[in-house]
């Protein structure tokens, strides 16, 4: 799966030429950028096409957004976007009758109404497009979120980001099996994010949103494990989740908390050890280093791993 990228710097011709492209790539609904006169117009878009969903992403000095009652009379597209605000400072304005102001981290549903919103002199914002029969036939009360405001730290808006943030640092597979699988938890997101699916969802029940928690479960174990006091009630207080919910989201995978831990402490040890920098580093030094204060567990635990001592893989 290809990302479409279009970018340009320079002045008014610049800005046009970016404009045009815009229009004619990204799937964006019928609105007209404005650029600040007093500095240089710098500007990027990346879309992903995922299934029946068009992940844009826009960063650089675009500070105006705007869509007249006369351009939606000549739009050909008929869809929902979900817009979440990337940059530090908030987008304000109006949509359809009414006022909206998105705080960083913040996001709304745009259905193709009147807008004007504005920002800083650079801003960033990400575009979920979806065609509006998706939506309309998941979400029956759907139509009712437009230009409302969603808060930042609402939960399914965060995992939502981190989930987009997910794709950013790795590759969109080909397989339509899980783009599908992508796309699928997407909507399930923005579902949740948008209050759609009302607040007696089970949150637990849906696939996409455990996913996304999931991820999250798993990221926190990658960047702490070597963290000696790291367990399961630091993961569980970190994303305001119950250690029993961290403990059944990873037992569904066929790994638990422990398990994962302790194999990545273990890879990490035996790593350094064959590592000639680390030659002259004490075996017990090297273990804490990968997270394992208790030296006998340490040495049980690598023999059962690689079958050898720490030592006998030096």
């Amino acid at each position: 799966m290809k990302r479409r990228r279009g970018g340009a710097t320079g002045g008014n011709s610049r800005f046009s030429l970016w404009r045009d492209y815009v229009h004619s790539t990204a799937q964006i609904g019928a609105v007209e950028f404005g650029a600040p006169s007093v500095s240089p117009f710098k500007a990027t878009i990346e879309a992903t096409p995922l299934g029946p969903v068009t992940y844009a992403k826009m960063v650089g000095t675009i500070n105006r957004v705007t869509r007249t009652a006369q351009s939606l009379r000549s739009a050909t597209c008929d869809s929902y976007q979900l817009v979440i605000n990337l940059g530090t400072g908030s987008l304000e304005g109006t949509y359809g009758e009414r006022d909206l102001k998105m705080a960083p981290g913040g996001a709304f549903l745009d259905g193709m109404e009147p807008q004007d919103i504005r920002g800083n002199d650079h801003n960033g914002w990400v575009s979920l497009s979806f065609p509006k029969k998706v939506l309309d036939e998941r979400f029956t009360r759907i139509g009712n979120r437009q230009g409302l405001a969603i808060a930042p730290d609402q939960e399914p808006l965060i995992l939502l980001r981190r989930y987009l943030q997910f794709l950013d640092s790795d590759t969109i597979p080909a397989s339509d099996l899980l783009t599908g699988h992508i796309a699928e938890t997407i909507i399930d997101l923005v579902g949740l994010a948008t209050g759609a699916k009302g607040d007696e969802a089970d949150l637990a029940g849906l696939g996409g949103i455990c996913a996304a928690r999931l991820q999250t479960i798993l990221d926190s174990i990658r960047d702490n494990y070597s963290n000696p006091t790291f367990c399961v009630q630091t993961v569980a207080g970190q994303l305001s989740m119950t250690p029993r919910y961290v403990n059944a989201l990873l037992a569904e995978t066929g790994a638990g908390f422990t398990e994962r831990v302790l194999e990545l402490r273990l890879l990490q040890a035996k790593a350094m050890l064959c590592e000639p920098r680390f030659f002259e580093m004490r075996i017990s030094d090297i273990a804490l280093r990968a997270g394992l204060s208790d030296i006998s567990y340490f040495n049980r635990c690598f023999r059962r791993r690689f079958g050898c001592s720490p030592g006998g893989a030096r």
